[in-house]
This record gives structure tokens, sequence and C-alpha cells, in this order.
């Protein structure tokens, strides 16, 4: 099978490399009859964001990659002529008999369900099947274990149908799953990156078209670096509360702007002047969750020129920085994460430190020099401990293929 990956880049691009996203693609798949279907495994990794939050459900830009952890999906043919679901994670079992009038129920399984529900939308009919999931992403960590299933999800019965989409469709298909049937706001970077990304780069994603570009993680001085990944293990769920708020009063304050600048299509366009003027217009919250998501994309874009030229000590700044506006203007972060931030920078061999997710909790995110990372991690999990009488595990991460890359060997008959 040959494979080709076509994207259009937004700048001009440092490698050969594209962003495999948009090409057609047709992921590996079997007939769809059941006989002789041996159970297939598909897999999604986990991602965590370098910086840009807070600016994908805005047209905004994102500077995720893929990092090593995992949801895998087995799925085989149900010879009771039911629909299982069943998990590691998780004790319940969800059994349909059919995949009409299907309606959320509020636990886990509506992330697969809300897929397969999205899948039948388009017309792809699979069997019934038994679909069973594991993993090892950390749940409530920030780290998209909800994509990383729902990837997997689309992937695994895709494949059973017989049928095929392009990257791109499946991390929107999965974000629609996420949107309408699970009923959390979140934006298009999870799914994405989680599809589309590759080993040794972060992709830098532009929320409104999808183009993306590649940006390298070994380029001159940034190949001395690791991506330190600190889990508070404070526990937080972006299906509504404080996240719901802030989209709210963010849509307020984007609704303001258009209004004032009709030719503004969103936030991902819109300058921290033309925001000055609506001031008036809008509440100081409202004013404070947009100008974070203004000048946040001002740093992904002065991110975007470091990692080109692998200047760490700039990233660093730009991550740090960004974390104070998390703090402070859209103020989305937790006293448990703020004490990790500043703990981290404290610290030899850290260029800057960072809250990442979708806040309330979760993870932050570190840019380390290697010699020092394993030292890094040790010292900042002694520090947290001491202080909130919580275990904190620490991650040393590099930058992995994306769920279609990963699977693009996929057989049928591989056990």
């Amino acid at each position: 099978m040959i494979i080709v990956f076509v994207c259009t880049l937004p700048y001009p691009s440092y490698t050969a490399r594209e962003c495999p996203a948009k090409g057609s693609l047709a992921v590996p798949c079997t007939q769809a009859s059941g006989k002789g279907f041996e159970p297939v495994e598909f897999s999604a990794p986990a991602r965590v964001n370098l910086i840009g939050e807070h600016t994908d459900y805005t047209g905004g830009l994102v500077l995720p990659m893929a990092i090593p952890f995992r949801s895998i999906a087995t799925i085989q043919p149900s010879d009771a002529g039911i629909y299982e679901l069943s998990s590691e994670n998780f004790p319940s079992t969800r059994t349909l008999q059919s995949t009409q009038g299907l309606v959320p129920v509020h636990e886990w399984s509506d992330y697969p369900v809300g897929v397969l529900r999205e899948l039948l939308s388009l017309g792809v009919k699979p069997p019934p099947f038994r679909l069973h999931l594991r993993g090892n992403v950390p749940l409530g960590a920030g780290l998209s274990s909800s994509a990383s299933i729902e990837v997997a999800t689309a992937l695994a019965i895709l494949a059973l149908a017989d049928a095929s989409l392009s990257p791109q469709a499946i991390a929107l298909l999965c974000r629609r799953a996420e949107n309408n049937f699970v009923g959390s706001p979140c934006g298009i970077m999870d799914q994405f990156v989680i599809t589309a990304a590759q080993a040794n780069h972060a992709l830098l994603l532009n929320t409104r078209d999808l183009s993306c570009e590649l940006l390298p993680m070994d380029q001159d001085r940034l190949a001395g670096t690791r991506i330190v990944i600190a889990n508070s293990t404070v526990k937080h769920s972006i299906a509504g509360g404080e996240y719901g708020l802030r989209r709210r009063e963010v849509e307020i304050g984007q609704s303001a702007l258009r209004a004032r600048f009709p030719e503004l299509r969103d936030l991902g366009e819109a300058t921290l002047e033309q925001l000055a003027v609506c001031q008036s217009k809008i509440s100081p919250e409202a004013f404070r969750r947009c100008r974070h998501i203004i000048s946040e994309n001002g740093r992904v874009r002065a991110a975007r020129e470091a990692m080109l030229v692998g200047d760490p000590i700039e990233l660093g700044r730009l991550m740090t920085q960004s974390h104070i506006s998390q703090r402070d203007d859209f103020e989305c972060s937790v006293k448990e994460i703020d004490f990790l931030v500043e703990q981290a920078l404290s610290l030899p061999g850290c260029f800057g430190a960072r809250l990442t997710g979708g806040g309330f909790g979760g993870c932050t995110v570190n840019l380390v020099a290697v010699e020092d990372a394993e030292r890094f991690a040790f010292t900042l999990k002694d520090a947290y401990r001491r202080r909130f009488l919580l275990e904190a595990p620490v991650y040393i991460c590099e930058a992995v293929d994306g769920a279609v890359r990963q699977n693009a060997s996929t057989r049928p008959d591989r056990r």
C-alpha cells in the first residue's frame, strides 16, 4: 500500500517532511464480513502542548507534539450481533443492541460511542463489534486521554467497516464527537496532532484553516534539551465548569471585536490594539481572557522562530511568559501548578515552564537541558511531595509519531 501525505504549509518549510493531514489516505482495513477477522489493534498517542493555550477554538495558533503514552483500541466482530464497548481503566461495559438512537450516558463510553455516531452519520456502517480500550495515558492530566481514545476508536471502526478517511477528516470527526456527543467544547488541536504528528517534531497548527508545519525538536542547541512533563495529579474535567465559563467569556469578547472590526474573522486575526478599543464594551474578565489569547498567538509565532534556529533560551522564555498570562489573564492555573512552575524555574537546566492543557490542574511542561533532566525530575518531585504531600509523576519525553503514521503498516492479521 502506498501512502501519500500532502499538506499546504503556511510558511516555507525548513525540511522536506510535510504535515500528514490533508492528503488522501486509506486507513488500513479489512473485510467487513467478520469471518476470519482476528482482533486487531490501533494505537493513538497522547499529546502535550508546548505553547498556544486556549487559542484553538478562536482560529489561533497552537504548537503541540505527540508523546509516548498511548490508547489502544482492539476490535473484532461480535458473534452475538451486538455492539460491546469495554475498557481496562473502567469497570462498566456498554452494550448497544443497535446503532439507532445513540445518546450519551455521561461516562467513559460516551467518547467511543460519540465517534461511532459520527461515523454512522457519514455512511460508515460497521458490523456489530466488540471494542476494548486500554492504555497508559494519565487520566485527567490534560494530556488528551479523551482525544487519544477517540482517534484510536475511529481507526479501529474504520478498519472493521472497510472504510477510509483522510487524517484531517478523522481529526474533525473526533472533535465533533467530543463537542456534540460528550458535550465538551474543545477545539481541534488535540485530535489533529494525535492524528498527524511526526516523530522528532512539534506541529504548528493554524486552527482556522488547519494548515500546519512540522518544526524541529532537534535543531542546533534545542537538540540538547528534553521536554519534561510534571503531573500535579490535581484532576479536572473540561466538559463544563470553569473551562466552559472561560470559553463563554472569550466568545463575548470576540463578538465585541467583530462588531467593531467587521473584517476580523476571529481572535486569531485580532491585535491587542484592537482589543483596547473594545475594552469599555466588555467585562474586565472577557478583556483579560481575550488579551491572553491574542498575546499567546504572538508567543507561538515567536516560538516558531526560536525553534527554527534551535534557541532553547528564547523558547523557554516564551513558555514562561505563556504561564504568566494563563495565571493572571486567563486565570486557569491553581496553586499546585504555580508551585511546580516556580520550582522548575529555580532548578539548574530549566529554560522555561508553563501550565499545559485546559487548566485547573493537570500538568506543567518544562524545557530542560538533557544533562539535567533526570536530576530536575527527581528534585521537582521531591519539592512537590514536601509541599503538598502528593506524588507528582514526572515524564521525560520525546516527540513521537501520530496515530495514522504509527498504524500505517497495521494489517488485520497482525496479532
